[in-house]
Order: C-alpha cells, then structure tokens, then sequence
C-alpha cells in the first residue's frame, strides 16, 4: 500500500478535528446539566443559571465561554426538540399596489387579480405574471403610468417599456423580502430564543424561521405577522431623567425592609458633572458598564433600580463621574431588562414619570460580545405617545459614502414629510450659533430604537445625511429598516408546523433506539459472516460514524429525525464498500493467490465498483438537497457525508488496519465455515428467464398504474396543502367517531387515522387553508376544540400541529418531480459516460423507472389495507431518491462486472448471454450480502424508528428490495437485448 504515512496523517488530523467539533457538545450538555441540577425543575432558575454563564469561560482549555459553546454544539432540529418552523410568504401584489398608488385602474386590478390566481399553479413569480397579464388585457397599455411617480422618479422614467417596468418591480421586491427580513430576523433576536434561525429562501419572497423550544404560537404568530411600525421621536436628555431615575431609586430602597447601615451607591446629583463634550452624530461613544464593588444582593437593597439598571455616567478628566449628554438615560445585562420594565410599570413609579416620557431599549447590545443594552429616554408627543413623525413619510433611503469616504444613510422625505422634519430638527438644532443645546432624534422600530442621531442644525428640504461610527453592513441595515415605513409589504405564514417538547422527546428516544439497534445488528452480521475480517469492517463502521458526527458538527448541520434515519441508513450501507472488497479478497484466495496479494488485489479489483456505486449515489444525494427543503435537507446532508466518510473508513483505514495485521503476522479469515461457499457456484439462468422477470414487473406495475388511476394516492399536506395535527388523548379513540365529530365541527371532509398508539390519531383538513384572514388559525384552532370537545370524558391534547398553503405545497409537488427526473437522468448520463455505451445507460434508465414505478404502485396497490401511513409526501420523494441511489449502486457493482467478463471472454452475439449471466452469478454473494445488511437496518428503522418516519422507513425497505431485484433481474437483462439490438444494427 503506497503513501500510508500521507494516510495515517489524515487519519489523525481528521480524528482530532472531529473531536474538536464535538467537544463543544460535551461542554454544552455539561454546563445545561448543571443548570438543571441547580434549578431542581424551576424553569425561570435555569435559564438565569444558563443566562449568567453566558460570557463564563466553560471550555478550560481553550477559555471559550458558553455562548460560543452553545453556538458550536450539534443543533437538534425541532422535531427532536420540540418549537415552532414558520415559513412567511411576502405579500407582493400589496407592494405593487403600493407601488402603483393603490390605482382604481380596471385593467391593473384585473390583471394582479389574474396574476395571484395564477399564482399556486405556476412556477413565475408573482412581478412576471402580472406584467403578462396586464400585457393580455391591454396590449397596447404602458405600465410606466402607474409606477413612475414622484417617489420612484429616481429609478423609473414616464417613458420606461414594460419590460424595464418589470425590472423595477423586481429591484422593489428583492429590497422588500430583505426589508422584511431584516425586521424578522430583529424581531427574533428580542423574543429570547436559544439558537433561532431565520433564512432567506434565495430567489424567492419567503422567508424560513425555526424557533427551538417555542409553543407559544399565537405570540409567534403575532409577533411575526404583524406590520412594521417606524417612528421618529424627540428624545429627552441625559440630565432631565437621571433625577427622576434616582428618585424612583430612593423610593424603591425606603420600600426594602429596614437592615443596618451599609455603604450606598454615590449618586448624589451635586458630585455629577455635565460633560461639555457632545458626542459627533450618531457616533457615540459608549463606555462600558460598571458597578461598584458591592454584592450584588447587598446592592440591590441599597440601590434596587441601580443595581440592575447603570446610569449613563462616565469618568472625567478629573476623576469625577459625569452624566453622559444625549438620549441614552442607562445601561442594563439583557436578562435585568424584564425586571426593569415591571418596575417601570408599577403604579407608584408610573406617578413619577412625565405623561409623555417613553423609556424603549436599543434593538442591539452594546457590542457583538456583550449583552448589554442602552436604555432611552423618548419623548412623545400627543395624549397617547404618538411620535413626531411617522415612518410613511420616508420615499426612499440608501446607504452612500459622506467626503471622506465613511458610510453613511441618505433618507429622503415625501413633501408632506419634509416640511414637518424641517420643524422638528429646528426645535432639535437649538441655537445654530452653538452646538451645546443640540439634541437627538430617536429612529424606533417596533418599540425598539435603532439609533439617535444628534441633530446639528435644521434639514429643510428633507434629505438627511446620518452619518457616525457606522460599517458598511450597518449602514445597509439601517436604510432597509427606513424604508420599511415606506412600502407596505405584509407576511403572511404559509407554512408552520408547531412540534410539542414530549413529541419531540419521543423522537428522540425512538431515534436513538433505531440508531444503536441499527449499529448493533451490522457489527454482528459482519462478524457472523467474515469472520475477523468482520471485525475490521466494523471497526470502519465505528470510525465512521465518528468522523460522519464530527463533520456534522463542524459544519453546524442541524441534526433532525430525518437525519438520524440518516445515520441508520448509512450504517446499512456504509459495510457496501467492505462487502465488495471482501468478496473480491475470496474470489482471489480461491485462485490460489497469497493471502497478502489476494488483499492488494482485492482493494484494487474492487475499486472501480465502489467509486461508480458511490458517485451514483452521491449524485442523488446531492440533487434531494438542492430540491429538498427542512428535514429532508437534512437527511441529505447525513447522506452525502456518510457517503465520503464510508469511502474514507471503508477503503484507507480498514487497509491500515489490515497491512497492521500483516506485519503482525496476525491470522485473517474472511469467512466462517458456513458462509465460506455461499453462492460460490451460483449458476442461476437470470438472463434465459429475463422474459418472465418482465412480465411479473409489467403486470405489477400494470396493477398499481390502475390503482393509481382509481384510487390515486393518499397525499401529505406538503403536497395538498392543508393543516395536521398529532392529537394525543387520555384514554383509546374510535378514529371513525372522532372524524364524524370533526366533519361535523369544519363542516368540509377531513381526513383521521391512528398514529401510532390507539390514543393517538393524526388529522388533516383543508378546513380554511385558503383563507387569507389573519385570524384563520385561531378560528380552524377553535372548530378543533369544538369538535373534539364532542368525545365524553376523553381530553385530548395537541402534540404538533403543521400548516402548508397552497402555493408551499405546489411548489414542494414541482420540486419534487424535477427531483426525481433530474436524478433518473443524472445517473443514466453518469452511466453513459462511465460505460461508453448507450446500452447500459438505457438499461439502468429502465431500472431506475421500473424501481419507481413499482414503490408507486405499492404505495397506491396497499394504502388503506396496511395499518401506518403511505402518504406521498417530502418524507417519500426522500426515499424514492434514495432508492434510485441504492438500486443504481447495486447495478453499477453488476455492469462493471459484465464489462470486465465481457472483455476478458470478448464474447460474441450468441454467447454473450452466457457470459452475462457469469458476471451476473459472480457478483450475486455481494448484491445479496449488501441487500440483507441495509434490509436489516430499515427493518431495525421501520420497527424502532418512530410513527413520524415509518411511512418513510417503509418506502426505503420496499425501495431497496425492489432496487436489489431490478439490478439481477431487470437491469442487466435490458442491457442484454440492447447490446443484441446494436449488433444486428452494425451488421445491419
């Protein structure tokens, strides 16, 4: 074996990499274990306990704190954790409306009418159908003379063609799903979720937000759907609120009971000084927190405002702490700033503060590493704490370079607008002879300030330049949120699945189970049948599934059931490259060759087969993550790294472990006394008999094409459309009573099967699932409660609910038959490249379909007669993708063998199935050894696995024995009559 020492060296770089990634989940569980050792079960405890350990250095040895930590663990997806997935879908025939000044134009309204019609059965976005659609009912009409406005002069001229209208409108609908997403991603950030995320599905106006742990979904709901609302204040500053501050300080520490004296927090307002230095605009700079020295219980008796808010303060030239100047009135840790507002809010508090004095937080902390927020005082305006100025008074606002080349914001006004900014920077200027009264300008979002700018003098025609301490990504950020007052754009939720903590617990623990059964049952069929050689195989299994975990790790890859389904499945097929090898190894040792050149030989022979079995389906894998979405995504990021991870373990480190094993002179044996003549002279007539194998498949697919004609499938909500929910009830259900109650509650059919335990069914209804009203949820909620609030005695509870629009599932349907097709194509053209010759191409093309078409027909044939799902769903396409993968890797391993034989024998016409059918014999142990090894893992999967991922499971294992019997008995007997077809074709 050449360059060991090149491989040993990866080896080992790659083992300590791999522990590196998965050290910080050791360290997280760690640190979340003893938060719950300390909480004994109190909730609010353990998240203060996992909140003050936050910057804690946890990590001894590299001192990286629990953030970091936590940012770096394996994340669970939420159908092991339990929380919230919401996709929202940007309204953008409201932004074109908007866009257009809301135009009682017939033909416009008809046409964006048409348009989002058309919507949910087409694959064109929602800008090019309305174009074509106004085209339609008005050929000669321009669409210039709705868009090119005052406001949008900038960008769009009167004589502008519809295509350069078209351009426009995508341009505003791009900045609108940013704009928006930028508001979510903000809004998330301040909802207090441990490792949310939030993506922006490219090329389309959606946006995917996951949120671990979460269950409050009306809070969700609407905290997400609800409309941005930009405002600008006048601000109060520093040195009018500190005294109230400190007054409300004194009453809160007279109401603590009476202890002995203990030293104070000096905040006598005669020992602060005024600083004279005004920070530059919008670039002020912030000192740090401090606190005295004082325990923080004693403090908080002392001083209970001031021990958990800081005043704005700072240390002059002279030692003496100073007020801050400007807006910002405190500072505060994240996890004090609920306790702050409840005693903001308390009655006698509430007396002290002016009627027009809001107290709003920044929207970000301090700095990147610090969870430490500014406090601001805001002043309204109005009996009911209206701004100064509304933010639909913003036409447009970028992000530019000021003369000396630093970013800055450009905001421009509507005309309106302009002339009431103009009064207030005036008031906000001051004096324009001195800056020393100059005060600031509050930009709030939401409730949240996203900066102050001071004003230094009156802005009369409504063009502001904001400038300050500002990166480019900041200054980009901050126009989006000015102009997101200035288009209104609504989200609406379009898809949402809500998984409860004990579903998700239940996950994992079936998960788990399928795993670890999964690993047992292949280490021991490996030792069974090859003996030591066995031994070596699973420990590649081992390093395998080591470094599959490590990679997961590194790259932050969401670990959902899916994904362990994954796991499981590579396990099965991770011992493929080994049984190869392994049956190459006999093959040369039955030739007499020496132990040391039977191995050499065998990993060389062997080697062409893996790599075109694995490509293949790496191939697949790859093309179920692009078309894939969610778990499924996750499934197939386990797929294709389990692939490269079984190639390294399988062909580098078990050849280590054997060349080790050599020079040890240690006894190899590559089988039992039992399995050493399995299939050794197999003569099975496969190719003779091909007619009957097609006939037995044509009248099954037949059978299944009629069903599926007659009966058709039973279609998930991903692909319908609808809602579901898992509800779980105390005692066991009659499905058929419970849908009568329900039919009778929605009044439209719904659909109500058992899932899994007799106490458990799943429901799905269309009930509403068009409704564009924002209380839809709460109302098919309510109906739910009505109609199960029918059974006597019988509460039942919901584990998880999912909701997917229309539009989300035609997309899902159209991806997923691109999906399948790309792929079918994508390994017939590998396959032709590989092979030079049309016929095997055309045979694994026949195959591939034959493997789909029959697990189509099982899926349509048994629906309703087997006792568990057989839905066609996201789960399935999965499956059908990773049976093409299995079966193309089956028949691969097979035509290389035929191509071999065919060469060595260069067989003519009349004897060339003879010497097919050889290959076929020759390669039957392994195509059976591999078959048996990944059927005992999904039967493992199929049994242990869970309800959620049964239909699933069950799909891979009819899959893979359909895939196994396609590559003997369909496959190569099609190449058989192709090549018998070119030959009469050249002798033409």
């Amino acid at each position: 074996m050449q360059n060991k020492g090149i491989i040993k060296f990866a080896a080992i770089v790659l083992t300590l990499l791999c522990l590196y990634a998965l050290s910080f989940t050791f360290v997280t569980n760690k640190v979340e274990n003893d938060a719950k050792e300390y909480a004994k079960g109190d909730p609010i405890k353990e998240k203060r306990y996992l909140d003050s350990m936050s910057n804690q250095p946890v990590y001894p040895i590299l001192n990286h704190t629990y953030q970091y930590v936590k940012q770096k663990e394996i994340p669970l997806g939420l159908d092991l954790k339990g929380g919230m997935n919401v996709t929202m879908e940007i309204e953008l025939s409201q932004l074109v409306r908007s866009l257009a000044n809301n135009p009682s134009d017939a033909t416009f309204n008809q046409a964006l009418k048409n348009a989002e019609a058309k919507l949910s059965k087409s694959q064109e976005g929602l800008i090019s159908l309305f174009v074509s659609e106004y085209e339609k009912l008005n050929p000669n009409g321009k669409l210039s003379t709705f868009f090119a406005t005052k406001e949008n002069a900038n960008d769009l001229k009167l004589n502008a063609t519809n295509n350069e209208v078209k351009s426009f409108l995508d341009k505003q609908s791009t900045s609108a799903v940013e704009r928006s997403f930028n508001i979510l991603r903000t809004r998330i950030d301040k909802f207090g979720v441990t490792q949310p995320n939030i993506q922006l599905q490219d090329g389309s106006n959606r946006i995917l937000v996951e949120l671990p742990g979460v269950t409050e979904k009306e809070r969700v709901r609407k905290l997400l759907s609800g409309s941005a609302k930009l405002e600008f204040y006048e601000t109060y500053d520093n040195t009018e609120i500190f005294p109230i501050l400190q007054n409300i300080n004194n009453i809160l520490a007279a109401k603590q009971p009476k202890t002995e004296a203990k030293p104070t927090l000096k905040t006598d307002s005669n020992k602060l000084a005024l600083s004279k230095d005004k920070p530059a605009l919008l670039s002020a700079k912030r000192d740090s927190v401090g606190k005295d020295s004082l325990g923080k219980e004693a403090l908080a008796k002392t001083n209970p405002l001031f021990a958990v808010l800081s005043p704005a303060t700072y240390q002059g030239q002279n030692g003496q702490q100073s007020l801050r100047p400007g807006p910002t009135v405190g500072y505060a840790s994240e996890i004090d700033t609920a306790k702050i507002n409840s005693i903001f809010n308390e009655e006698d508090v509430k007396a002290l503060l002016p009627s027009n004095l809001k107290l709003l937080w920044s929207v970000k902390s301090i700095s990147p590493d610090s969870k430490v927020f500014e406090l601001f005082g805001i002043k309204s305006t109005g009996p009911n704490g209206e701004p100064a100025l509304g933010g639909d008074v913003i036409s447009n606002a970028r992000e530019d370079f000021d003369q000396r080349g630093n970013p800055e914001v450009v905001m421009v006004m509507k005309t309106d607008g302009a002339r009431e900014w103009k009064k207030i920077t005036a008031a906000a200027a001051g004096n324009p002879q001195s800056e020393d009264d100059n005060k600031s300008i509050a930009i709030v979002l939401d409730n949240s300030v996203y900066t102050a700018p001071r004003v230094s003098g009156e802005i009369p025609n409504g063009i502001s330049s904001i400038s300050g301490n500002f990166t480019v990504d900041e200054t980009k950020d901050l126009a989006n949120i000015l102009k997101a007052g200035k288009l209104p754009a609504p989200a609406k939720i379009v898809q949402e699945a809500v998984v409860g903590p004990s579903l998700g617990a239940a996950a994992i623990s079936s998960g788990l189970t399928s795993a670890v059964v999964g690993l047992i049952v292949v280490l021991i069929f490996m030792m069974f049948y090859y003996n030591r050689a066995g031994t070596v195989a699973n420990i590649a299994v081992f390093t395998n599934v080591f470094f599959l975990m490590g990679v997961l790790a590194s790259l932050g890859a969401v670990l959902t059931l899916p994904g362990i389904a994954g796991i499981v499945l590579t396990l099965g097929m991770a011992v493929d490259a080994n049984v190869l090898i392994y049956e190459r190894i006999r093959e040369e040792l039955n030739l007499g060759k020496s132990l040391r050149l039977a191995i050499s030989d065998g990993y060389k022979h062997a080697m062409p087969s893996i790599l075109d079995s694995q490509v293949t389906t790496l191939i697949t894998g790859i093309i179920l993550y692009i078309f894939g979405s969610g778990p499924i995504q996750g499934f197939a990021t386990t797929l294709i790294i389990g692939i490269i991870t079984s190639l390294f373990s399988a062909i580098l480190i078990s050849r280590l472990i054997f060349e080790w094993m050599l020079k040890k002179e240690m006894p190899i044996k590559f089988s039992n006394p039992w399995s050493n003549h399995t299939f050794k002279n197999a003569n099975y007539n496969f190719v003779g008999k091909r007619k009957i194998f097609y006939f037995v498949s044509g009248l099954f697919i037949t059978l299944g094409i009629i069903s599926i004609i007659v009966r058709g499938f039973s279609l998930g909500i991903d692909f319908k459309g609808g809602r579901t929910y898992i509800i779980k009830f105390e005692k066991a259900v009659n499905t058929e009573e419970v849908r009568v109650d329900l039919n009778d509650a929605f009044g439209v059919a719904s659909e109500v099967k058992t899932f899994g335990s007799d106490n458990q069914i799943r429901l799905t209804t269309p009930y509403l699932i068009d409704s564009q009203a924002d209380n839809a949820d709460q109302l098919v909620e309510a109906k739910l409660k009505e109609g199960l609030s029918k059974l006597p005695n019988n509460k039942g509870t919901i584990e998880s609910s999912q909701k997917v629009g229309p539009t989300i599932a035609n997309d899902i349907k159209v991806s997923a038959i691109y999906a399948v097709l790309l792929s079918i194509l994508a390994i017939a053209l590998y396959i032709f490249v590989r092979f030079r010759k049309w016929s095997y191409s055309a045979g694994a093309l026949v195959a591939l379909c034959h493997d789909v078409l029959l697990v189509l027909s099982f899926f349509s044939l048994f629906n309703g007669i087997l006792p568990f799902s057989l839905d066609i769903d996201q789960a399935f396409i999965a499956a059908i993708l990773t049976v093409i993968g299995y079966s193309i890797n089956d028949t691969v391993v097979v035509f290389d063998r035929v191509r071999e034989f065919l060469d060595q024998h260069h067989a003519k016409t009349d004897k060339m199935s003879v010497v097919i059918n050889d290959a076929i014999n020759s390669t039957l142990s392994r195509t059976v050894i591999t078959a048996l090894t990944v059927i005992f893992v999904l039967a493992v999967l199929f049994v242990f696995g869970g309800e959620v991922i049964r239909g699933f499971s069950f799909a891979l294992l009819i899959g893979v024995i359909f895939g196994t019997y396609s590559s003997i008995c369909v496959a190569t007997p099609v190449v058989v009559d192709f090549i018998k077809k070119e030959k009469k074709e050249e002798n033409g």
